[in-house]
């Protein structure tokens, strides 16, 4: 007897879970919070629904998924800290992000960063780029 195949775009991910499992769960939540665009939100729905039925243990992919988010951001933070402020300097102009605008991006950055960062995981987009955007500034 065959497992019931996931609906719609969940589909799509689920032989990346097959094959991969709980790796699958940690490699795309990191590389999503370290600023590679990656479907990592759809992997953990994915891997809950799995949960759900049995295949994986819903424990085991929440803790997998906080540490990887955990240090998914560490590295974005890292890339930031030590190289973020030299590739705005260099390509920034490329997105409209010149030196002035930099300097006010850090000194908001000083007065209310950690409010940005916590507010950042919820909005699409910012919260791949909230550590690099933090170790930048």
């Amino acid at each position: 007897m065959s497992a019931t195949p996931l609906p719609g775009l969940l589909g799509a991910v689920a032989p990346v879970l097959d094959n991969y499992g709980y790796l699958a769960v940690a490699g795309l939540i990191l590389v999503e919070n370290f600023g590679v665009p990656a479907p990592g939100e759809t992997i953990l729905v994915a891997a809950s629904v799995y949960a759900g039925t049995g295949r994986l243990s819903i424990v085991a992919v929440g803790v997998i998924a906080v540490l990887a988010a955990i240090v998914g951001n560490c590295i974005g933070y890292v890339i930031g800290y030590f190289g973020g402020h030299a590739l705005v300097l260099r390509y920034g102009r490329y997105v409209f992000l010149t030196r002035e605008r930099l300097e006010k991006a850090e000194r908001f950055f000083e007065r209310r960063g950690g409010l940005v960062v916590v507010v950042a995981r919820f909005f699409e987009g910012l919260r791949q780029a909230a550590g690099i955007i933090a170790g930048t500034a």
